[in-house]
């Protein structure tokens, strides 16, 4: 007799089975919220990440171990058929351990990657991107779904084969999309454009990376403008990184005084201004120390200096610069340093009229 004959004729064997599996299901409810909670609590007080990290790998997987566990006891405590008892419930509880713990296992490796990715010693750190990130997801995906698919007795190798043969057909068709994939990832693992880093294309875009996923790479401008551009025109472009191989930056103020200004003044004045500047302003360095030079130099209506200088980093600039012309200025005020503009001469000299210009006389009435 089928199974759901037995069922049908006797539903009262589904009586124990579905009081035992809600009973189950309810306790473990119970205890799953205060085992969260606790983790949680701990997780406030420590503040460490591994706790972190576990906690947010049981959030998920411990609803399905509900299920299992109240599975498990319903059917071992009823008498339905050994069709189900034996089989049908092994395997579908089987299923749901092998999916929950591939569900738990992806979401640890993506908050390792997360976490401790930048920790990581050796030839270079892990980049903490959400490329690969999703790699290292998709990583323990694979490996789960192959051990489940041996657990359950397929043979892997002919699906192997299925794929290989159905993934050139893919990799032709979604040409485009595999080459960003493969230079995200090139990308994200050279080392050469990290995340936080500002760096300006040959394009004329420029701003902080602040992520890299499978297609494209997210940079936001200094105006809080976010900037998409695909990961294959990245790779192939000219990229200046202006936090490598460090982020601080030589930075220069040119300054043009009056002709017949005192050189020696301007210039220990300058380098006085910088001095102080520089253990005041935010994001201007004291080492190594401004510098001011005679340079430009002679030009038609100014002597030109430059003033030398680093910043903590690239944004940093601006704010100094601004500070450093208001200070200049003021200074110059002071010590009665004239700053001129340019200024040009005009001789003005009526050339003589030609004969044939000049108008004809009016002549005598007769």
């Amino acid at each position: 007799m089928g199974v759901w004959k037995v069922l049908a004729q006797r539903p009262s064997l589904l009586l124990v089975p579905s009081v035992v599996f809600a009973i189950t299901l309810g306790v473990a409810w119970v205890l799953r919220r205060v085992l969260l909670a606790s983790l949680r609590a701990w997780n406030r007080r420590t503040n460490t990440r591994p706790g972190l990290i576990v906690a947010e790998a049981l959030d998920g997987p411990t609803i399905i171990w509900m299920f299992i566990l109240a599975g498990h006891l319903a059917i071992q405590s009823s008498e339905l058929p050994g069709k189900i008892v034996q089989l049908w419930g092994p395997n579908l509880l089987m299923a749901l351990w092998a999916v929950s713990l591939t569900l738990m296992f992806m979401r640890v490796a993506g908050d390792i990657v997360r976490h401790y990715g930048g920790q990581i010693p050796g030839a270079g750190a892990l980049p903490v991107t959400t490329l690969t990130q999703n790699l290292a997801q998709l990583a323990v995906l694979i490996l789960g779904i192959v051990l489940t698919l041996g657990a359950f007795g397929l043979k892997i190798t002919p699906i192997l084969t299925a794929l290989g043969v159905g993934g050139l057909a893919v990799a032709l068709a979604l040409q485009d999309t595999l080459s960003n994939l493969f230079a995200g990832f090139y990308i994200a693992v050279a080392g050469q454009i990290r995340l936080g880093d500002y760096i300006k294309l040959n394009s004329g875009e420029e701003g902080y990376v602040s992520d890299i996923t499978w297609r494209s790479t997210a940079i936001r401008a200094l105006s809080n403008n976010m900037i998409i551009i695909p990961n294959a025109k990245l790779s192939q472009a000219n990229v200046t990184n202006y936090h490598l191989p460090e982020k601080r930056l030589a930075v220069s103020l040119q300054v043009g005084v009056s002709h017949g200004s005192d050189l020696d003044r301007v210039e220990r004045i300058l380098l006085e201004i910088a001095t102080q500047g520089a253990r005041e302003i935010p994001g201007m360095l004291a080492d190594p120390a401004p510098a001011v030079t005679f340079d430009p130099g002679f030009g038609d209506s100014s002597l030109g200096w430059t003033l030398g200088y680093q910043v903590a980093e690239f944004a940093n600039q601006y704010g100094v610069r601004h500070e450093l012309r208001k200070r200049i200025y003021k200074r110059f005020q002071d010590e009665n340093i004239t700053m001129p503009f340019p200024t040009r001469t005009v001789y003005l000299e009526q050339a003589p009229i030609p004969q044939e210009l000049k108008p004809d006389r009016p002549q005598g009435r007769l």
